[in-house]
């Protein structure tokens, strides 16, 4: 994961400054053990400022609101208590080249400062301190002991204490390209890793796109670099500091030792990836020019990463408060996806190992029950041939009364044939017993696997992160479990999951719109609240898999095109999509039931039709998603 440079720093506080300051500060919730929001308020509207110290994607931006739950962290209650309805007033950095911001707030603009929050963008040394006008620490988000570290010690009552300064040569605009190209290529190596340890302030990711810019790859010799390419690439480094120039003028600092003489260049910041997508005005709210606009990303495009000057195979966004809230979101959600999917599978084939292992006892002990009646019959007869038995016996061999064929009973040579009639009888009556009592178990843990089977759809089905909605149908499973009991409700937080996610949603051949449940939440929500007198219901036959709801207007009739592309696609969202070809029902949702006490997600049906689905060839229908 890319993480925030000095250069995206300064651009993203720029677009701050410039258009949220003054902001007065109405609330502060904390989203996560590493993440809070300040709702700020200027004359032109109001909008919500994530500061984030996380060790892989610490940032300051603008972001969506928080989520209607309750903060109970205490780092956003104290802050609560100093910060709220004061004005900040002023974004600046503590020095030059630094990544650390100073947020000052006061009563109101003009009046003297009385608390700055110190936001250190520093990697997994990142941190938010909050101190009074004397500089005294009051908290800080992570607070870090003297055992923890002799050199800089983070504490409450104790003065704060700016990061120990970095080593190297400071970039300038005043330098020459011959004096810049001796110091780059003094000693030969990798053009990238000659480049970093030259000078301070820049990152990995800048230096990278820095030099595709210039046509060159990084990995390449210093040695093995022309004139011409050596222009080439100074002329990107002269474009980089005076942006950072301009940036800079604007949260009142100057990074260069140069007077400005071009004022022309405009932040492009965009994500650098492969393939088509683009922004569009869907779900995430930010600012633009002072307005609170929807943005999202459209499916198709893989980032590798981003910048804030347009560099590279770039897809622009509409300013860096957008550019970092998706680009983190998405990692992060990535992060999050990949770990509760492999937990999730991991419990739920756990749950599935144990059931249908108890099924398989349970079956065992019927099989043996099914024995009950020949010992009552062996009974039976030992006692119509008592005049047959001789003492020492163990065994007896008489006539089966039903086939008149020779039948040999076993015997306890102990006992006589009255006693072992008695034991035949009393084994009769036990295995009968033991069926009465199995029967019920064994069907209890069927139902139990038929139930995780349809767990298990589900998880394989949300196989990889693409948009938000995976995540958050990942989540409702997760919930679902927990409420079913089969997840500890004290090992997981839950306080992230909102409204319910939205379920796949495609155009059949002749337009009807096709939903697809993506768990077991919205295959309830569909199948009993969702559908309508006139539409069609689409089932897996005997095998777990989304419930498929085929949207029809009165009077409206689904050729064979559209039933034959719903049944294409509820075979791929099932357990079978691995055939070649699956039985897939359907039937008006009417006669669809749930029955009295049944998990989520299961229903019975009647009336049905049968449709043979291809799941392979619902590959080629995902140009028809029009979901997200």
């Amino acid at each position: 994961m890319q993480q925030v440079d000095f250069t995206t720093l300064t651009a993203a506080c720029a677009e701050l400054q410039a258009g949220w300051i003054p902001g007065r500060l109405e609330k502060v919730y904390q989203r996560d053990r590493f993440t809070i929001a300040l709702c700020l308020r200027t004359l032109q509207g109001r909008g919500w400022l994530t500061v984030a110290w996380h060790p892989q994607a610490a940032r300051i931006c603008l972001a969506d609101p928080p989520p209607r739950l309750p903060d109970t962290f205490t780092f956003s209650d104290q802050l609560r208590h100093q910060l709220n309805g004061l004005a900040l007033v002023g974004i600046q950095f503590i020095a030059p080249w630094e990544r650390v911001l100073d947020l000052q707030f006061a009563r109101r603009p003009g009046d003297p400062i009385l608390w700055h929050l110190y936001v250190e963008i520093m990697g997994k040394y990142s941190n938010v301190i909050l101190t009074d006008d004397k500089n005294i620490i009051v908290t800080a988000a992570h607070q870090v002991s003297s055992q923890q570290s002799s050199v800089r010690p983070i504490q409450t009552g104790q003065p704060y204490e700016h990061p120990p300064a970095l080593l190297g040569d400071l970039p300038s605009l005043s330098e020459s390209q011959e004096r810049w190209q001796e110091r780059v290529s003094l000693v030969p190596g990798a053009l990238k890793r000659q480049l970093l340890k030259s000078y301070r302030g820049l990152s990995p990711a800048l230096v990278r796109s820095m030099i595709q810019a210039a046509d060159l790859d990084p990995n390449q010799s210093t040695e093995t670099l022309k004139t011409e390419d050596w222009q080439r690439l100074f002329q990107c480094w002269q474009e980089w500091l005076w942006a950072l120039e301009k940036w800079g003028q604007v949260v009142g600092a100057s990074f260069t030792d140069n007077v400005l003489e071009k004022t022309d260049h405009l932040t492009k910041p965009a994500l650098v990836g492969e393939a088509g997508g683009g922004f569009s005005h869907i779900g995430v709210t930010t600012n633009d020019n002072n307005q609170t606009r929807p943005y999202t990303m459209k499916p198709g495009w893989t980032e590798d990463g981003y910048n804030v000057l347009g560099w590279g195979v770039v897809k622009p966004a509409p300013n860096v408060q957008v550019l970092l809230h998706h680009y983190y979101t998405d990692q992060l959600n990535r992060q999050e996806f990949s770990r509760l999917h492999n937990q999730l599978t991991q419990k739920v084939n756990n749950f599935l190992v144990r059931s249908r292992s108890k099924a398989l006892g349970f079956e065992q002990r019927l099989q043996q029950s099914e024995q009950a009646d020949e010992y009552r019959q062996q009974a039976d007869l030992l006692m119509a041939h008592l005049q047959d038995w001789q003492p020492g016996m163990n065994q007896i061999t008489v006539l089966d009364f039903e086939t008149n064929q020779p039948l040999t009973i076993s015997l306890d040579p102990d006992k006589n044939a009255v006693q072992n009639a008695q034991a035949l009888y009393k084994r009769h009556q036990k295995l009968k017993r033991a069926r009465l009592a199995v029967v019920p178990l064994l069907q209890e843990v069927q139902g139990e696997v038929e139930y995780l089977e349809q767990v298990e759809a589900s998880l394989i089905q949300i196989d990889r992160y693409t948009t938000p909605e995976d995540l958050q149908a990942l989540q409702e499973i997760r919930e679902e479990l927990i409420g079913q009991g089969y997840l500890d409700v004290r090992d997981q937080r839950s306080r992230d999951v909102t409204e319910a996610s939205e379920p796949y949603r495609y155009r059949t051949p002749s337009g009807f719109e096709l939903l697809i449940g993506r768990n077991n939440r919205q295959n309830d929500q569909l199948t009993f609240r969702t559908a309508g007198d006139y539409d069609l219901w689409f089932h897996t036959q005997e095998i777990a898999g989304s419930h498929v709801l085929l949207r029809l207007d009165p009077g409206a009739v689904a050729d064979e095109a559209d039933l034959q592309f719903a049944a294409d696609l509820a075979a791929h969202y099932s357990r079978g999509r691995q055939s070649d070809v699956v039985p897939v029902v359907y039937t008006e949702p009417k006669y669809v039931y749930k029955p009295k006490g049944a998990k989520p997600g299961m229903a019975i049906y009647k009336r049905e039709r049968i449709v043979w689905g291809r799941p392979q060839q619902a590959e080629h229908y995902r140009t028809a998603d029009i979901s997200g």
